[in-house]
């Protein structure tokens, strides 16, 4: 082989070793940083882990203990998006909507996006009269859980509040597609069909509800009303569920 020949031949061997050297380090540097960053959702995934002591007074429904050990989580954890989403749902069950909405507004803003908490979210918005914002909130609710009746349901509360009635009977209609069994919407359907005027599907709605079940009052109450006004009169005022519950 001539000089030029083996300079050359060299030359493309160092450039095939250079190559591979900048293509280990390369992998490596990912390799580091692909660790780093799965170290790194790893802890933002602890930290988003309630206090199982906090959690238990949740679920045994004891709402001021609840309240007393989230607030020291989150003195501790102030990051920590689950405890105030919790937070905001142990304040909702005491009636005490403005300190839930703050704690669910804290959670969102944390990047917390699950929809129960946008339901329970627009829950708190309706108890403050805040329909036009509850609305919204619904929307996002339907997105992220476009399978869950509840989700729904409840963007068909927030219209029927809004007096948006088509909208209001398609999303509890879409609801009770997703499960029938749900006797407080179907209520709330009949209560739709009465404010639209349409008394004879009101009727038939109530009335098979408590066929089914003679002890559900609000069924009962509609049907009184409607009969107390007049068969198909405009001067019915149904039973509203007053309250159809938060989700967890």
């Amino acid at each position: 082989m001539s000089t030029v020949g083996q300079l050359s031949y060299r030359l493309f061997v160092a450039l095939l070793i250079l190559l591979a050297t900048l293509t280990i380090r390369a992998a490596a540097v990912s390799a580091v940083a692909s660790e780093a960053e799965a170290s790194e959702a790893a802890a933002s995934d602890e930290s988003q882990v309630c206090d199982p002591v906090a959690d238990y007074y949740l679920g045994m429904e004891d709402y001021p203990d609840a309240i007393a050990r989230h607030r020291v989580v989150i003195r501790e954890h102030p990051d920590n998006a689950l405890a105030h989403y919790h937070l905001g749902f142990a304040y909702g069950m005491t009636g005490r909507h403005a300190l839930e909405l703050r704690q669910y507004r804290a959670a969102t803003r944390l990047g917390l996006s699950d929809w129960q908490l946008f339901v329970n979210l627009g829950i708190a918005y309706l108890a403050e009269g805040r329909a036009s914002d509850a609305t919204e909130v619904m929307r996002l609710a339907t997105l992220l859980g476009p399978l869950q009746p509840a989700t729904h349901l409840n963007l068909g509360l927030a219209y029927e509040r809004r007096a948006k009635y088509a909208a209001a009977e398609q999303e509890i209609l879409l609801s009770l597609s997703l499960d029938p069994n749900q006797v407080d919407a179907r209520n709330t359907l009949g209560l739709l069909y009465a404010e639209e005027g349409r008394y004879k599907l009101a009727r038939e709605e109530w009335s098979e509800l408590l066929a089914a079940d003679p002890d559900y009052t609000p069924a009962r109450k509609n049907l009184e009303i409607l009969d107390h006004a007049g068969r198909d009169t405009q001067h019915a005022a149904p039973h509203r569920v007053v309250d159809l519950g938060r989700v967890r």
